[in-house]
């Protein structure tokens, strides 16, 4: 593993690179874009990591952000950003690893560095998550989307770069002082 990802919106690129990634309960009180689904915010919202914060309370990063969250929000690939972060936040203290999506039923959480032993490395960083079998395809999808919960806020020195859909995106990322690059994969193209 060389990075982590956080999938924001581009308008959000000069606060995050001032002020970290924050938690969406600190988050909250700022002016941002969000691109966050609210159905899956509703159940994230009072959901407890077991022995630790309540996920809000959490600053997020999936291992890959070409999963099924980005491919939910395709339709505004041109506007997102894709924040490239540090492995070194697996090592702050009280980080949590979660083997799949967090809001999810059955997701299991572990204490980083140690949770990395219960991902499926494959399937966190499967190229699809499809499968003819239903539960199959929701268990697949769910780990897929396996994230790093940091208490608070991930700080911006953990920030390596940026990550965007086309050449248009690169001065958004520039002008807030991030190196960056096109990426088509992550973007489904």
């Amino acid at each position: 593993m060389t990075e982590l990802h956080y999938i924001t919106h581009r308008a959000n690129l000069a606060s995050i690179v001032r002020l970290g990634i924050l938690s969406h309960r600190r988050v909250t009180s700022l002016p941002h874009r969000s691109i966050a689904d609210e159905e899956v915010q509703d159940r994230r919202r009072n959901k407890r990591v077991p022995n630790g914060l309540l996920i809000h309370e959490y600053a997020n990063a999936y291992f890959d952000a070409r999963n099924p969250m980005m491919y939910k929000r395709l339709d505004q690939r041109r506007e997102l950003a894709v924040i490239s972060i540090m492995p070194g936040i697996l090592d702050l203290p009280g980080t949590v690893i979660s083997d799949g999506n967090a809001a999810s039923d059955g997701t299991l959480f572990s204490a980083s560095p140690e949770g990395l032993t219960m991902l499926d490395e494959q399937r966190v960083y499967a190229e699809w998550w499809t499968d003819g079998d239903g539960m199959e395809k929701w268990e697949r999808k769910r780990q897929r989307c396996a994230e790093v919960l940091v208490p608070d806020r991930i700080a911006p020195e953990y920030i390596r770069g940026c990550y965007v859909f086309n050449s248009e995106a690169l001065p958004a990322c520039r002008a807030a002082g991030l190196k960056a690059a096109v990426n088509k994969r992550v973007f489904f193209d």
